[in-house]
């Protein structure tokens, strides 16, 4: 939405960053699915450069920045960013080992920063109004507003950009309206397909991201995905798993392998095959998944199927249905 609305908040970004670190060029590395979003950002790169924003000796300073926006082909694992620069140099996207942190060994050999969209937005606004009057939002270490995404079983779904600290109950009821259904709320999923999903006892959480680290769970990217009470819970920890199957990029056993053994796992819990073994098999799956991936895709995976098998453990008694095992 902020490239759609407002890409000149996104370019100033990028060059006040570039010129901070003495970079010469910049990439936006966006997906395939956002065509209107490519379309503006490239009117705006244009415009830019004709009002001499970007390019060679910028408004008369002898410093150059030149932008572009680059394609991904629609894989998931591309946002993480060693996986992303491998797609940007024109290779298949696989996770680079670290070290060498991308800082110093990155885009085509070369020191690189990598930050998200809504990082360097926010660039214009903090050099304009001064660092404390970003900082009056928010609270803890989580400063400044986040855009949070309801969706789901939600009444009223969309963007909400709020400062950290508001309740993940004051979102869902105050600003999402309950359920689209208006059946009782049971589970609520935050920070995208990897995030852990929270029961009711954990909805008064404030959003952020240490209150969410001490739950075992992640605010991510603001993501926020409601569900009611006719959820089949195992058939979400299955997903969790079979996302990372479909998403990996095959590098790392943990990943490629553990999501796989997961999947199958799964199943046999929900089938009653030797349920309490399985589950101890599940639980020491996620651990080294956890411990032993290369990055966040393998090692965030386990944090939905083990906040399933923490607090809706009842749902891991049902049978699988036909269209799970399909």
């Amino acid at each position: 939405m902020v490239m759609e609305a407002d890409p000149f908040m996104l370019i100033e970004g990028m060059t006040i960053a570039g010129l901070a670190v003495g970079a010469t060029q910049g990439y936006i590395y966006l997906r395939s699915e956002y065509p209107i979003a490519h379309q503006i950002l490239n009117e705006a790169l244009a415009k830019a450069e004709a009002a001499n924003l970007l390019g060679e000796n910028i408004q008369g300073s002898g410093k150059t920045f030149h932008l572009e926006v680059r394609l991904g082909a629609g894989a998931y694992i591309c946002g993480e960013e060693t996986s992303l620069l491998e797609s940007l140099e024109g290779k298949r996207g696989l996770v680079r080992a670290k070290p060498p942190l991308p800082a110093i060994v990155g885009l085509f050999g070369q020191p690189t920063i990598v930050n998200n969209v809504l990082s360097l937005a926010a660039v214009p606004y903090i050099l304009a109004e001064g660092a404390k009057a970003y900082a009056d939002y928010g609270m803890g270490r989580s400063l400044g507003t986040l855009p949070f995404q309801l969706a789901g079983n939600i009444k009223r779904g969309g963007l909400v950009e709020l400062a950290f600290g508001l309740t993940l109950r004051e979102l869902l009821e105050d600003f999402g309206g309950g359920t689209f259904s208006g059946r009782p709320m049971r589970a609520v999923q935050v920070g995208g397909p990897l995030g852990a999903y929270l029961p009711e006892s954990q909805w008064d959480t404030p959003l952020d991201y240490e209150s969410f680290a001490a739950v075992s769970a992640v605010l991510g990217h603001g993501g926020v995905v409601a569900f009611d009470d006719t959820v089949d819970m195992s058939q979400q920890a299955r997903f969790a798993m079979e996302f990372c199957v479909v998403e990996s990029c095959g590098k790392c056993t943990p990943c490629r392998i553990g999501s796989t053994r997961g999947v199958e796992v799964i199943d046999r819990i929900v089938n009653d095959e030797n349920r309490e073994d399985n589950l101890e098999l599940l639980n020491d799956l996620c651990d080294t998944m956890i411990d032993g991936s290369l990055c966040a895709m393998g090692g965030m995976t386990p944090f939905p199927v083990k906040s399933v098998i923490n607090h809706f453990p009842e749902d891991l008694h049902k049978p699988v249905t036909e269209d799970m095992a399909s």
